[in-house]
């Protein structure tokens, strides 16, 4: 069971009764009891301030806008008027975003109960919030400005779908690069190659809709139909963003979305990166995949085909970070050099990317033929990919990934520019393992779509239905040499309105 080991007590107006907010949900048991839960943060109540106070609180906030129902508080309109807190004593707060609460806890320390046994049983899942720190944590490392807010592309898949999305060196004017992260990912894992990208270019990371901080609505579970979902969310985040053409990078499961995208929307993408992609090439005959596997191994695979591939990390519950951190010490490892002796908020972050709703894991899941196959393989449909987009290929000689359906890309298009390269001593995740051959090959590729000249309409066969719009993407001012870092409350309050 998780804590924040200092409140915020928030007295309601005609009422004796206060409530706390805190960073995610979680209750001390014997003192507050749950009352509302308002996008996945916890409000909880007590009747013994006395009691409440023994537990040092020291800070206090007045709030407006409740109101009563069933003997619980609900939500109408909340207002912070005054913050008498360490870290904001003199500010003055105005303002109908609840976020702001929430805000003020981000940096507060986080305590474990003694109890493991309950607090596995008790624990909520996740927190947006928490995952929101562990970001910003790891992108405060970079040297480069960044600037990160969600973009609304609408009713893709659920009714208001946002793209979390992080962008650097806007204001340059050579071809962009957008980067798509593979499964169970997020922005924050690009933190090695951003600052080098951005040294030469504009540079867009998105979470894919589903994943990371974006929004988790439910995927179709036709293997046809998630794909195209996704790919759609992705043209509705670039049509939203104004970005006529860029460089588009995708790793593992992003260069499965990559390819696809690309297909479908040719006129867009100056030059296609996958590093190490899924799903490319066809799934190998029974007999092969079955030679020499143990009957335990074959029960096993049987008996989990059917959930998504990160569901022990939501078993683990409150474990999940302690067994990223054991099964995978790796992963942590490949950060070291920028993260020093914090890697374990790499592990923080990804358990909590993948403790929330498993919406995109669901999408993945129902693309799958098996872990490492697609139920549509991109091989098979390599002949729609228009013919003069050059293609850049980077796998590592460590991965799982089979690397075979590069050569055979670069057989079908004799005519095209197709670019393989095998980085000696990278693994799966190319881009963390050996970060700076992996920068340098696709600052490569980045350099030559600047020098080719742009596929013109007239030659491009493409389903895209929206028109480009020419409006400016709206940019901030930054005239400090520091890295400026907005906030997700005031991303969320100065969101541009969508095109129409």
């Amino acid at each position: 069971m998780y804590f924040v080991s200092r409140t915020i007590p928030v007295r309601l107006c005609n009422t004796d009764k206060c409530i706390y907010i805190f960073e995610t949900a979680k209750q001390l048991s014997g003192i507050m009891r749950i009352v509302h839960v308002y996008n996945e943060d916890v409000v909880i109540e007590t009747n013994s301030l006395r009691r409440a106070r023994a537990k040092n609180i020291q800070s206090e906030l007045t709030l407006v806008g409740y109101h009563s129902m069933d003997n619980r508080l609900k939500y109408t309109r909340v207002r912070f008027m005054h913050a008498f807190i360490d870290e904001v004593s003199s500010m003055r707060v105005e303002t109908n975003n609840y976020y702001t609460a929430n805000n003020l806890m981000a940096d507060h320390e986080v305590v474990k109960s003694k109890s493991w046994f309950w607090g596995w049983f008790s624990w909520s899942g996740s927190s947006s919030t928490m995952l929101r720190a562990a970001e910003k944590k790891i992108l405060s490392c970079l040297k480069t400005v960044y600037r990160g807010w969600y973009v609304d592309i609408g009713p893709v898949v659920g009714t208001a779908d946002k793209i979390w999305t992080i962008s650097l060196n806007e204001e340059s004017a050579k071809t962009p690069i957008v980067l798509l992260h593979g499964l169970g990912a997020g922005v924050a894992l690009w933190c090695l190659n951003l600052d080098a990208l951005a040294s030469q270019r504009p540079v867009y990371a998105i979470d894919l809709l589903g994943f990371g901080r974006s929004s988790r609505p439910v995927f179709s579970s036709e293997a046809k139909e998630a794909e195209e979902q996704l790919v759609r969310s992705i043209e509705e985040w670039r049509r939203e963003m104004q970005l006529e053409k860029f460089v588009l990078l995708g790793h593992s499961m992003g260069g499965f979305l990559a390819a696809s995208y690309t297909m479908q929307h040719p006129e867009r993408v100056k030059h296609l990166i996958l590093a190490d992609p899924w799903g490319f090439p066809e799934r190998p005959s029974e007999v092969a995949i079955k030679a020499n596997v143990p009957l335990w191994v074959k029960a096993i695979a049987f008996v989990v085909q059917p959930l998504n591939p990160l569901w022990a990390v939501r078993v683990a519950g409150p474990f999940g970070q302690w067994l990223i951190e054991k099964t995978r010490p790796d992963i942590v490892k490949k950060f070291s050099s920028l993260l020093k002796d914090d890697t374990g908020v790499i592990s923080q972050y990804i358990h909590q990317c993948n403790a929330q709703t498993p919406s995109g894991e669901s999408a993945f899941h129902a693309m799958m033929q098996g872990f490492g196959w697609a139920k549509h393989p991109i091989v098979k449909r390599m002949d729609r990919l228009n013919p003069e987009i050059p293609i850049t290929l980077l796998y590592g000689s460590r991965s799982w990934v089979d690397n075979s359906a590069g050569e055979a890309i670069k057989q079908s298009r004799l005519s095209s520019y197709v670019n393989v390269q095998v980085i000696t001593g990278a693994g799966h995740h190319v881009y963390a393992d050996k970060s700076d051959i992996f920068n340098k090959y696709v600052l490569e590729a980045c350099t030559l779509s600047d020098s080719t000249q742009s596929l013109s309409n007239s030659h491009v066969h493409t389903s895209s239905k929206y028109a480009i719009e020419n409006n400016d993407l709206l940019k901030i001012e930054n005239n400090t040499s520091e890295p400026q870092r907005i906030d997700e409350e005031q991303e969320l309050d100065a969101q541009r309105p969508r095109s129409s």
